[in-house]
């Protein structure tokens, strides 16, 4: 079994024997024992062939397809990407936890990794799919990245969608603000939400957004 643990803010310590799933790449150095391979079909133990080919189909057509590996082993295994923050989060058994795909690092084998559809990200970076892990065993454990330290908040809450990373519990729901003056450029510039009203679940967002899909003003 192994366990996850934060290194100076910026790695990810996976200390322990057995096996895990990390992003390709994610590997900076090791010590100990460890085999590497990357998952062709589905990180999860499927025992049918067409569950895995559809998870995987499913995988490639919503673009949250992110390479990821098998890393099997003993002792520790230190992982990062591109310098940025690295927090590690627990689940329960049933527990879920939305994740954008370019943002998780590693996950333990207690976890089942598929495709979530959402349709509030349509006008964001975002898209419309996004990955979903939920536990399935008392040592589900997520690593995920930020760009900065992140925030974490209880909901209920409103976010932007382009700085959102992760949150649990039900998806949000998306509210504009599009008025007249929207079209003449005198807004904020925060045009629309995501708003999350089910209370007690938890959102983590990055403090730096990605770039919108859309801009509705007129200069």
């Amino acid at each position: 079994m192994f366990n996850f643990r934060i290194h100076q803010e910026l790695i990810c310590a996976a200390e322990g024997s057995g096996q895990f799933y990390a992003r390709v790449g994610a590997m900076i150095a090791s010590q100990g024992s460890f085999t590497a391979e990357k998952v062709l079909l589905d990180p999860n133990q499927n025992k049918s062939i067409i569950n895995s080919v559809m998870n995987l189909a499913a995988r490639k057509l919503t673009g949250e397809n992110i390479s990821i590996m098998k890393v099997s082993g003993e002792g520790t295994y230190y992982m990062a990407h591109n310098a940025e923050h690295i927090s590690v989060i627990k689940l329960q058994q049933g527990q879920s936890i939305v994740v954008e795909g370019e943002n998780l690092l590693a996950f333990t084998e207690d976890c089942k990794y598929g495709v979530r559809f959402i349709g509030s990200g349509i006008i964001s970076q975002k898209g419309m799919f996004t990955s979903k892990l939920t536990g399935i065993g008392p040592n589900a454990q997520v690593a995920i990245t930020t760009n900065g330290n992140p925030l974490i908040l209880e909901t209920p809450c409103v976010v932007d969608p382009d700085a959102v990373i992760c949150w649990t519990g039900p998806d949000p729901s998306f509210r504009a603000d599009v008025n007249w003056k929207t079209f003449f450029g005198q807004t904020s510039g925060e045009s629309y939400f995501l708003e999350f009203n089910s209370p007690g679940e938890v959102v983590i967002v990055q403090p730096a957004e990605r770039n919108s899909g859309v801009r509705v003003s007129i200069d």
